[in-house]
């Protein structure tokens, strides 16, 4: 069981009925049922072991027992939101919206951005659940960025209204990646010739990590076989390989760089809130790196920066929270 949206600020009131919630990344997609804002019966699925959504929430549910009739649905998806038909960015699953609703039989299916969603666990989460990196004093009802590397790099924020939170979608992993210094610009430059376009994603994400290591050795003149992120990640953190250790450096110093991005657009003072699958393996790491000094280096406004608090989510499923209350 993951928790319980009326333990925490901003909760939903009762809901009446299961609803079946399911978080897809590109990767893996985690299936709960929610009931009474309470999240249970978690399960992670493979995408790629399952044609479609319909099939994988088909196989989840066949699974829970004693569950009665499920007729609403909350899904979050890796990929952009704004019709029928959804297409996830890092995978196979193309759906159409009202297709999915029929095939499964419910009454009500919503579909959002997955990091839509995890703007909207962040009021739920416990102080427990996050470790703060640097800054202040968050502003209670200040607006909330959220920004979380892992097989791509989502970015949601969140405003306060009268009628409680109300989250802002967007592709912020796909804006343009920026260099901060002559060796992140030589870098990009590299990285120009291979994709054209460079996103934050590109550097940002599990294959990000890849792509730095990659362009670090090619700068360095010692070109190899292209390693996966979790032995580069190891490998930096043990400091057994110089090229590993430069390598996520610079993705931590980048992060800081576009989290920082973010907060000036939002005026993050509610604080800026870090998630995904990458970041939780190295807290320490991270806090130690240059992502804070990177996050507050924005020339004139470095003072405004300062009192903006970051957090690192360590609650291993804040999207099924907030799709757990959404009504």
């Amino acid at each position: 069981m993951i928790g319980h949206a009326a333990d925490r600020e901003g909760a939903s009131p009762m809901e009446l009925g299961p609803k079946l919630i399911a978080d897809i990344g590109g990767t893996n997609a985690r299936f709960a049922i929610a009931r009474e804002g309470r999240v249970e019966a978690l399960r992670v699925l493979a995408t790629a072991d399952f044609p479609t959504v319909q099939d994988a929430a088909r196989a989840f549910l066949a699974g829970v027992p004693d569950i009665g009739a499920v007729r609403r649905g909350a899904f979050d998806v890796a990929g952009p939101v704004g019709s029928d038909r959804v297409q996830l960015t890092n995978s196979h699953w193309s759906f159409s919206v009202g297709q999915v609703r029929a095939e499964l039989g419910f009454d009500d299916l919503k579909v959002v951005n997955d990091f839509a969603a995890g703007a909207l666990g962040i009021p739920h989460l416990r102080a427990s659940d996050a470790v703060q990196i640097g800054g202040g004093v968050r502003v209670r009802h200040g607006p909330i960025g959220v920004i979380g590397p892992g097989t791509g790099l989502g970015v949601g924020s969140l405003v306060h209204s009268p009628q409680g939170w109300v989250v802002i979608p967007g592709e912020g992993g796909h804006a343009t990646m920026a260099a901060a210094t002559d060796a992140e610009a030589r870098i990009l430059d590299l990285l120009r010739e291979r994709y054209g376009h460079v996103s934050a994603e590109r550097v940002l994400s599990g294959q990000g990590i890849e792509n730095l290591h990659e362009a670090v050795r090619a700068l360095a003149g010692r070109p190899g076989p292209r390693l996966p992120a979790s032995a580069i990640t190891q490998a930096a953190l043990a400091g057994a390989d110089p090229h590993c250790v430069q390598a996520l450096e610079l993705f931590c110093a980048m992060l800081g760089t576009v989290a920082g991005n973010l907060a000036l657009t939002m005026g993050a003072s509610g604080g800026v809130y870090l998630i995904g699958g990458i970041l939780p393996r190295f807290p320490a790491y991270l806090a130690a790196s240059g992502f804070r000094v990177r996050f507050e280096d924005k020339g004139r406004l470095s003072d405004f920066m300062r009192p903006i608090p970051t957090y690192l989510v360590m609650h291993d499923y804040p999207a099924l929270l907030g799709l757990a209350g959404l009504a």
